[in-house]
Order: structure tokens, then C-alpha cells, then sequence
């Protein structure tokens, strides 16, 4: 992969042993750079495959996951410098900020929230993130 000035970049694929396997035609994540872009993790179980019940325990679960794919790519939680997370119902934001403050604490990231029309499998949490390694 070549930046615009021609430059070689390093495109280093990520794939996660603890986390479930992915959906679709996709990874867990790729590092490029100093940078880790992980694709949205919901709550299912890696185990079963199957969404764990309710709102809440899918939010533990993709926040579990999550850290699954980020310390396959070397990082943790504290690396994470930005996330999005999508909601079936923006009703539930309150109850997400609870189980969220527990896995990103002291220096937060940014975060972007929204409702989505549908998540897949029919998932009521989703998060992706962006970890820096430098």
C-alpha cells in the first residue's frame, strides 16, 4: 500500500483468537502504521457464536471483544483513541455509558454515538475503535 507521495505504509492484518469470528468478508482488524482500526465487535459469545441477552450483556461482551482484538494487535484499552458505538435505541445511552466508563477509564477517547437502523444479526450494541501504538 502506497500513500499519496508514493511512500511505502505497512497494511499488517489482525486476526484475534479470542474474539468471535467475523460476520462477513472481513478482519478483526488491521494495523497500519502506528495505528490499529478495528471492525465493529457486537456481544456475541466467541465460544457460541450466539448474542448474549439484552443491551447490557451485549455491551460487555463487544467491550470484551474488543480488548480480544486490540491485545491481538499488541494494545489495550489505553491505547484506544477513538471509538464510534451504534445503538439499535438511543434510549439505551444511559445504561452504555455505565458499562463503558468500566473499560475506559483515566484518559478517555472520543466517542461518537448514534442510533443505527439495524445492527447486524440483530445485535442492540456495536463498537469500533482506533488504538494508537506509538
Amino acid at each position: 500500500m502506497k500513500d499519496k507521495k508514493g511512500i511505502i505504509i505497512m497494511r499488517k492484518t489482525i486476526h484475534a483468537e479470542n474474539a468471535p469470528a467475523a460476520v462477513g468478508p472481513y478482519v478483526h482488524a488491521v494495523e497500519v502504521g502506528d495505528f490499529v482500526y478495528t471492525s465493529g465487535q457486537i456481544g456475541l459469545v466467541p465460544a457460541t457464536g450466539v448474542l448474549a441477552e439484552g443491551v447490557e450483556a451485549q455491551a460487555e461482551q463487544a467491550l470484551q471483544n474488543i480488548q480480544a482484538v486490540l491485545a491481538a494487535a499488541g494494545c489495550t484499552m489505553a491505547d484506544v483513541i477513538k471509538t464510534t458505538v451504534f445503538l439499535a435505541d438511543i434510549a439505551d445511552f444511559g445504561k452504555i455509558n455505565e458499562i463503558y466508563a468500566k473499560y475506559f477509564t483515566g484518559e478517555t477517547p472520543a466517542r461518537s454515538c448514534l442510533q443505527a437502523g439495524a445492527l447486524p444479526k440483530g445485535a442492540l450494541f456495536e463498537i469500533e475503535v482506533v488504538a494508537y501504538k506509538g
